[in-house]
């Protein structure tokens, strides 16, 4: 399958690097699939659309910018993502960039949920009232940065094998036809 991006031309994509969001995302509940981009070019993962060429989200994994998350997913989120009672989901937020970068935000509160093995996903809003919206992340990325620059940051987290590596497919422009 390809799919057509903004931001990185022409995509490829095998079925298993998709992600299927069987209620879409909060403000976009009619768009069911999305895939990881890694672009070698950027700090952040791109939760892309694979039905809008131009959506596309910067996420991390929280733990990136210090975040350790030991939440509770209520029974509807796991019955959602399809979990088994000993599976581990895995996590993203969305990261909001305005326009002076030292204002960056992450959305703990409202996390991306991974069942990796099924290729599932669901934002789930969650019941901790200590959670913000609007985290600020860019000192706390700055300074895992500085503490570990020996380590490219993205090799720091998790390596997810759903991710697109955009050096990996062919880019076209955005034009071409499909």
């Amino acid at each position: 399958m390809v799919i057509k991006t903004s931001r990185f031309g022409l995509v490829e994509l095998k079925s298993d690097d998709v992600l299927t969001f069987p209620e879409g995302l909060l403000g976009f509940q009619n768009l069911r699939q999305f895939a990881l981009i890694d672009d070698p070019e950027f700090v952040f993962l791109w939760l892309q659309s694979c039905e809008i060429p131009e959506l596309a989200f910067p996420v991390l994994e929280p733990e990136l910018f210090g975040q350790k998350y030991s939440i509770n997913l209520n029974r509807t989120d796991f019955e959602s993502l399809k979990l088994q009672p000993n599976q581990s989901p895995s996590y993203l937020t969305i990261i909001t960039i305005p326009d002076d970068p030292l204002e960056m935000t992450a959305n703990i509160k409202a996390p991306v949920v991974i069942n990796t093995k099924e290729r599932i996903a669901r934002q789930c809003v969650l019941q901790d009232n200590n959670l913000a919206i609007k985290e600020k992340i860019f000192s706390k990325l700055q300074g895992r940065v500085v503490a570990n620059n020996d380590e490219p940051f993205k090799n720091q987290g998790r390596q997810f094998d759903m991710t697109v590596k955009v050096s990996e497919t062919p880019k076209a422009p955005v034009d071409q036809e499909l």
